[in-house]
């Protein structure tokens, strides 16, 4: 179970071995709170009595809806005695390697390098400025941002996608899933 609400387009999936058996997307600029439920309740209703392991999409993003997602997966969590593992939003994007760059607010962006679903580097607060230097430096960029960082064309639109991060954290060994298991949830 897969649940990534960090930017506007709150996204629920049920992937097993690799197929998607469920998949619900809602916009929502304010209020995944009031929306989360119901696509959460038919992907509930997908598992039935199987066990799982709950994915969490934590960002960059919307801290709100970050927050959202996590309570949500935590309160199934502790009712069907699950796992909640807690993965990068940015890692979603399916392409093998890329740059992210994300408005940080305030006249500042982030940057972070991401190679097979993973962080390669953690996330760097910059400058415009240096942000503008990096783009313009080369690489495959991509942005989670409902619009490009600095109008920058060179930075491609993308959307978090729950189905790919629930195939990346279904893909992780028991060890990884175990100690991952183990760390606290927050929002990046």
């Amino acid at each position: 179970l897969a649940l990534d609400l960090s930017s506007a387009r709150g996204v629920i999936a049920v992937v097993r071995a690799g197929e998607v058996l469920f998949e619900a997307a809602f916009q929502s600029e304010r209020s995944h709170n009031a929306q989360v439920f119901a696509p959460l309740t038919e992907a509930l209703a997908v598992i039935g009595k199987d066990s799982a392991v709950i994915a969490v999409g934590t960002g960059p993003g919307s801290y709100t809806g970050v927050r959202i997602s996590i309570a949500a997966a935590q309160g199934i969590a502790l009712s069907r005695g699950w796992p909640v593992i807690g993965w990068p939003s940015i890692t979603t994007v399916d392409a093998p390697e890329y740059r992210v760059l994300g408005d940080a607010r305030r006249g500042h962006f982030y940057t972070a390098q991401v190679k097979g679903g993973r962080l390669v580097t953690g996330t760097e607060v910059v400058t415009a400025e240096a942000a503008q230097t990096e783009v313009a430096a080369g690489g495959v960029w991509v942005t989670l941002d409902s619009k490009r960082p600095l109008g920058l064309e060179q930075v491609a639109l993308h959307e978090p996608d729950a189905v790919m991060l629930g195939r990346i954290v279904a893909a992780l060994s028991d060890e990884e899933l175990a100690a991952r298991g183990a760390l606290l949830l927050e929002p990046m």
